[in-house]
């Protein structure tokens, strides 16, 4: 690992977004903040608020993260990072998307098991979903072929 971060091999990453699919086709809860601390010094542009009201203005913010987080691919994926803050639990996943052509939305999520004895315990943390201050490139993403 790199600092924070790293890259997972194709099969883990394949491996970690069918257990996200299962979970969210099994009962899955959507923890998703709209408003963050971290917010407060950012453009309001780039904050999870103003990314999901922009996207899905008629939507439930929920159900359209479950749709969203559903379709990700191996292709999206960016890279696996440590959460520094909350050292114990597991780790986040960073993923980018472009909407409306020319968008780029970054989205960084932890799946957690919270009760792996109960069916459907499972939540999904929505750390970011927002519009990316820095453009994707090519070299984004380790996974596009």
């Amino acid at each position: 690992m790199q600092g924070n971060s790293r890259i997972e091999t194709e099969e883990e990453i394949d491996d970690y977004i069918a257990k996200m699919k299962y979970a969210l086709d099994h009962g899955a809860s959507i923890n998703f903040q709209r408003k963050r601390k971290v917010d407060e010094e950012r453009e309001y542009k780039y904050t999870n608020e103003y990314t999901v009201g922009n996207l899905f203005p008629h939507e439930n913010p929920v159900h359209a993260l479950k749709r969203e987080l559903k379709s990700l691919t191996i292709r999206e994926y960016i890279e696996t990072v440590k959460d520094i803050n909350y050292p114990n639990r597991s780790e986040m996943r960073v993923f980018g998307k472009t909407y409306q052509g020319t968008e780029d939305i970054y989205i960084k999520i932890r799946l957690e098991v919270l009760n792996a004895a109960a069916a459907g315990n499972h939540t999904i943390f929505v750390m970011s979903f927002h519009y990316a201050a820095k453009s994707f490139t090519h070299t984004t993403f380790p996974y596009r072929k």
